[in-house]
Parts: C-alpha cells; structure tokens; sequence
C-alpha cells in the first residue's frame, strides 16, 4: 500500500490514479517513491507516470528473462520473426470483435494492472489487476493458470482452479472473466 501524494489517503501500490481523488501519480525513477513534481523529494531522480515506470521496468524484465518481444495489440501484430524464439510454437488469442490479437510470452501474466497485455484489458473492471498467466513447457505445450481472479478464468467454458495450469489446444476458447478469446496455436517453422 502507498499514500497518495494528493489527499493522503492509503491506495494500492503500482496504481496508476489514486482510486480516491483520481489524480495520476508518479513514480521515482531511482528509488520508486510516489511523489509529485520533475523531481522525487527523497533522492532527486526523475518522476515518470506509472504507466511509463512499468513500461521502462518491463522492457529490462521480459528482456532479461524472454525470448519473445512484447506483442500485444489492438488490430494486427507487428511481430519480428528474428525475435521469436523457433522451437516454441505461436500462441496467440483472438477476439475479432474487440480487435484484441494477443501474442503469448512464456510466463506473462495476463491481467488489468500488470503485465504485457495490461493496456488491452485496463479499462475492464471485470479483469483482475493480475487475473491469469501464460506458460510453454516443452513436451507439454502452452497452458494457462488462473491467479486467484476474482471473476474467475475459463477454457472451454469450464473454470478453471487457481494455480492450476492447463494445455491449451488450437480452437479452445479462453474466457478473462468476460472476454472471450479464440486460442490459435502456429507452429514456427525454421527456414
């Protein structure tokens, strides 16, 4: 939990407005102190907007940890092949019409406050801020993991337990709380 910098009220930590009086908060590039002003108070590092203090941080993670970009869009993915990594297969999940083409990274986490797909699904109030994850074992294949949602995460209209992961098939349907999302599974061929 934070402290808004405007009305002093207590928020949850990584909100990008205070829920109370719904300014936007920034964040100390150096230390991660909510502050207002250029300049954070404690160390003197340049304040960013949360959204920009999580895009900076999820470059440096998912780059240090994935071989896949970061593809999450609204209409047509630009993916760069030289990027993907060959021996996993493409998974992405579709909802045509809400125009949502989501290219799945090993192990991140779907949900309305955090993760890659966060813009996608920040203005639902039915998504957790973290309501599901991605993963891809090799031998097994892709699979999904609800994270304790609160309006829960279905495959194939089945809901699924909490931190139990399941194969995802192509043409499964993946419901986040109420959005339905068509599973599509490429293999990549080396050329």
């Amino acid at each position: 939990m934070i402290i808004c910098p405007y009305c002093k009220e207590e928020i949850d930590s990584g909100s990008h407005y205070c829920d109370q009086c719904g300014k936007m908060l920034m964040y100390c590039a150096k230390c991660g102190h909510v502050g207002t002003g250029r300049r954070c108070t404690l160390c003197g590092g340049m304040m960013l907007t949360a959204e920009e203090m999580e895009a900076q941080n999820q470059q440096t993670t998912m780059s240090d940890h994935f071989s896949v970009p970061i593809a999450a869009t609204h209409g047509k993915s630009e993916m760069s092949t030289s990027m993907v990594d060959m021996s996993i297969p493409q998974l992405t999940l579709v909802n045509r019409q809400l125009n949502i083409n989501l290219q799945a990274i090993n192990g991140a986490v779907i949900g309305r406050r955090q993760g890659p797909y966060r813009m996608l699904f920040e203005h639902n109030k039915y998504v957790s801020g973290i309501h599901a994850q991605l993963f891809y074992k090799k031998g097994e294949g892709w699979s999904i993991m609800d994270k304790h949602s609160s309006n829960g995460t279905m495959l194939n209209k089945r809901k699924l337990v909490p931190d139990v992961g399941m194969t995802l098939n192509n043409g499964d349907l993946v419901t986040i709380a109420n959005i339905n999302l068509q599973v599509i599974i490429n293999n990549i061929s080396k050329h």
